[in-house]
């Protein structure tokens, strides 16, 4: 067998990823052999390494950007290393029928920072969450099987929380203007929990601004109770302005307008 068979072997079965050690197992041939012969069909753009030691087949279909959708390979990478994962921000939004902004990078929350992907045309930036495991993901279908990805309220307070991720805080009212039409507010409150209080106290100013002040009703019962001090609006910017909002105890240090 040679490796343009195998690699047609696995596509026939459905199967788009390998590594180096399995096409030299498979193969019966060295590492170095089978690293040589896998450059030589990455020149023809038929496999593509979106990390060192593991493979992608790419479709024609794929070959003007030279890999596979990351959402196609990246679950099947992070099985790999064993690392709980799940979809978040921009690309969760995206998932469920947030996509003002279409995110220019597949965003992936992980336990502990990552360096980002980069094949081909497709890019994977990983953001780090020390409680991934704890947060509600809803499964969505692949070409290739499945992707965890945030749930909508767990995305809404990722994009809070993680705003200079998602082009800031204007940006992320305008998505969740969008994105609240699938939150459910008693959910939402059940989850505030798992972030830090500051998170909730932005989420629900913003979720006004956006204008769904039905959803974060819940929300702010959970702030009265949880919250201890006022937070500034925007925590990269000094809190200069004295405006405050005793309702979400918030210092109004930024003008957050959403686009919508």
């Amino acid at each position: 067998m040679d490796l343009a068979k195998y690699v047609d072997d696995l596509a026939a079965q459905g199967r788009y990823h390998f590594t180096t050690a399995d096409v030299a197992e498979a193969l019966g041939i060295s590492t170095v052999a089978a690293r040589a012969a896998l450059r030589r069909l990455r020149a023809k753009g038929a496999v593509a390494m979106p990390c060192n030691g593991f493979h992608v087949i790419v479709p024609p279909e794929y070959r003007r950007q030279q890999c596979l959708p990351a959402d196609q390979f990246v679950p099947q990478l992070l099985d790999r290393f064993g690392l709980d994962y799940y979809v978040g921000l921009l690309s969760a939004a995206e998932y469920h029928g947030a996509a003002h902004h279409r995110p220019q990078v597949f965003q992936v929350i992980l336990a502990a920072n990552r360096r980002p992907i980069a094949c081909g045309a497709v890019r994977v930036h990983f953001i780090a969450r020390r409680n991934v495991k704890e947060m509600p993901v809803a499964p969505q279908n692949t070409p290739r099987g499945y992707v965890q990805v945030s749930s909508p309220e767990a995305t809404a307070f990722d994009l809070v929380g993680y705003a200079r991720h998602c082009g800031g805080l204007g940006n992320v009212a305008t998505v969740l203007a969008e994105l609240s039409e699938s939150i459910d507010p008693g959910e939402l409150a059940r989850i505030a929990f798992l972030s830090p209080v500051p998170w909730a106290q932005r989420l629900g100013r913003l979720l006004e601004a956006a204008g769904a002040p039905n959803i974060a009703g819940p929300l702010a019962a959970y702030v009265g109770q949880a919250a201890r001090e006022y937070a500034p609006l925007n925590p990269q910017r000094a809190s200069r302005k004295r405006e405050r909002d005793p309702r979400w105890k918030l210092v109004i240090n930024d003008d957050v307008e959403s686009e919508t």
